[in-house]
């Protein structure tokens, strides 16, 4: 069964053309971000690129029509839009999930969004180290297709390595639920890619995928690919 790799980038004009070049390099998965002024959890690089979204009149009209370009040129991979509540109130819940999922969205995934709200949004829920044996089961009870374990409690960002604390965790995790649990925050090069995907099903690369878009399509395909190999391998 090979591992599934996530890639997350912000939502911009040219980040279509970067999305196919993510799934080309071989990411099965790609997690959009639609910019926040206050983006919680996250580090510079993403803070930066939202910042930058934001700037270039990235709002949540603009980044739906940014859903659907990607769609066209990725119609067979899941994408997750990747948002925060706050941006969902504005808009409207089911208008956002109806006007998303007729733009190509898979999935969603709200980061500060608690299990209990909004049960009727069908989301993949997030858990965390510090998250309880209640909320894990409620959140895997809940989650839509995988769960996202939050690798590290702080903010995203690549790291040196694999937090001491992630065998652990994801030994909890896996004692109360049998869904896919892939792991995001940190991780930044093929041989944290590979630690991760020996302990999980599916690796989030978030940060450093956005440095990297940042030179290109091409560059961006070739850092894939070698995360690709790096979990196959």
């Amino acid at each position: 069964m090979s591992k599934k790799l996530v890639i997350y980038l912000v939502a911009e004009p040219d980040t279509p053309e970067l999305a196919r070049a993510a799934v080309e390099g071989g990411a099965d998965v790609i997690e959009l971000g639609f910019p926040f002024s206050d983006p919680l959890a996250e580090g510079p690089v993403i803070r930066r690129a939202s910042e930058r979204a934001l700037a270039r009149g990235m709002r949540t009209q603009a980044c739906l029509d940014v859903l659907a370009r990607t769609r066209d040129l990725v119609p067979g991979t899941p994408l997750v839009p990747m948002t925060y509540a706050a941006i969902l109130e504005a808009y409207g819940y089911e208008r956002f999930a109806t006007d998303a999922r007729q733009r190509g969205a898979t999935s969603f995934i709200l980061v500060d969004l608690p299990v209990e709200e909004q049960p009727a949004l069908r989301r993949i829920q997030l858990v965390a180290p510090t998250s309880t044996e209640e909320r894990i089961r409620a959140a895997a009870d809940a989650t839509d297709g995988w769960l996202y374990l939050v690798s590290v409690t702080g903010t995203t960002g690549g790291r040196t390595e694999l937090s001491p604390g992630l065998p652990p965790f994801v030994e909890r995790v896996r004692a109360v639920s049998d869904v896919p649990l892939y792991v995001g925050f940190g991780i930044s090069t093929p041989e944290l890619a590979r630690a991760a995907g020996e302990l999980a099903d599916g690796v989030v690369v978030g940060s450093r995928a956005v440095e990297v878009a940042e030179e290109g399509p091409d560059e961006l395909r070739s850092f894939v690919a070698s995360l690709r190999s790096a979990l196959d391998s």
